[in-house]
């Protein structure tokens, strides 16, 4: 009896040490399975590099908010073409050959390169042009296949940025439309909504193209020829890398124009109305969260547009001998001194 009660103790104290030691162990194991659950994130962009791409950060920022920490919770493979699209099946492949678990788009173009590329791994648009146009989406609403989002199309835009500048220029008559040209369907849309427009406002639209090359110099130049009193730049991907080379070139022809995104302004445009790009970097993260979390991107609808944003550079106002209307000011989500 004796002998049979000191083994039951012996045997109670074993099994009080093996989950003592189990306890110790176990912050240990889970430092050690945390340190391994870092997910892969590839970052394609079209632009030339961090300096050029204030909305990465706004990505990044994104994440944090969702509670993701680089180098801990994720590790983000980030890959410029540098304004050349030719480079991005290259950048998409070497992002695969690393095994990311999400690639993230930073224009329509790259998106397409993306999608050519893979067809299981998940693509997260931060932005793009006509989603469904462009052939990276079955529709909004029910994306299918491995791409989804965020589209940067709105209806009545291009109106919008007209009364804008006829707003700024009373007495505008004649104004050239800056985009890249056929052959791409958002641009293509976005020149039949500007003439649309144009018509309606009693306003004169001239096409200044800009075909298989990101340089804007000979269409600007057009502009000047031409005469024309201002100029409206549309999205087109190929462009938003030339930013601050197009406010040069406007200002270095007394031209005044109005942009369709902040990053314009910023470089030293005059002004700029369009999608709040920094807040559609922040709503990509949540995407990619959800993906992280099991999501399927065919059954994430692909979002547009919510919030838009009116940028004036008063630097380049007076430069321009230009003043900026009351009603204007008054409306501008920034005003850059």
């Amino acid at each position: 009896m004796i002998a049979l009660a000191r083994t039951h103790l012996m045997t109670s104290r074993l099994v009080a040490l093996v989950v003592v030691l189990g306890l110790l162990a176990a912050p240990v194991a889970v430092t050690a399975q945390s340190a391994g659950k870092a997910r892969r994130i590839g970052f394609v962009s079209l632009r030339s590099g961090p300096v050029d791409n204030p909305h990465l950060d706004a990505f990044r920022q994104g994440l944090r908010d969702l509670g993701y920490r680089e180098g801990r919770d994720v590790v983000l493979e980030i890959r410029y073409a540098e304004g050349k699209p030719g480079r991005l099946p290259d950048l998409v492949a070497e992002l695969i050959r690393l095994k990311v678990e999400v690639i993230v788009t930073q224009s329509g173009i790259a998106a397409l390169a993306a999608k050519r590329a893979t067809r299981t791994i998940p693509i997260v648009m931060v932005s793009s042009g006509d989603a469904v146009k462009q052939g990276l989406v079955a529709s909004l609403a029910r994306p299918g296949g491995n791409v989804t989002g965020l589209t940067m199309i709105s209806p009545e835009l291009s109106r919008k940025r007209l009364e804008i500048l006829r707003e700024m220029l009373p007495k505008l008559s004649r104004v050239g439309v800056l985009w890249c040209g056929p052959g791409e369907p958002l641009g293509e849309s976005e020149w039949k909504e500007t003439q649309a427009a144009a018509t309606l406002l009693k306003l004169t639209p001239s096409s200044l193209e800009v075909r298989g090359t990101p340089d804007p110099t000979g269409a600007i130049a057009s502009a000047a020829r031409q005469r024309l009193e201002a100029i409206i730049v549309l999205d087109c991907a190929r462009l938003h890398s030339r930013a601050a080379q197009i406010t040069d070139l406007a200002m270095a022809n007394r031209l005044p124009a109005l942009y369709p995104y902040s990053i314009y302004p910023e470089a030293g445009g005059l002004m700029s109305y369009g999608p709040d790009l920094r807040d559609g970097a922040r709503r990509a993260a949540t995407y990619v969260d959800k993906i992280l979390k099991g999501a399927r991107p065919a059954d994430l609808p692909v979002e547009q547009p919510t919030k838009f944003e009116l940028v004036v550079n008063l630097k380049t106002a007076k430069a321009l001998s230009l003043t900026i209307p009351q009603s204007v000011l008054v409306r501008s989500d920034q005003v850059i001194q």
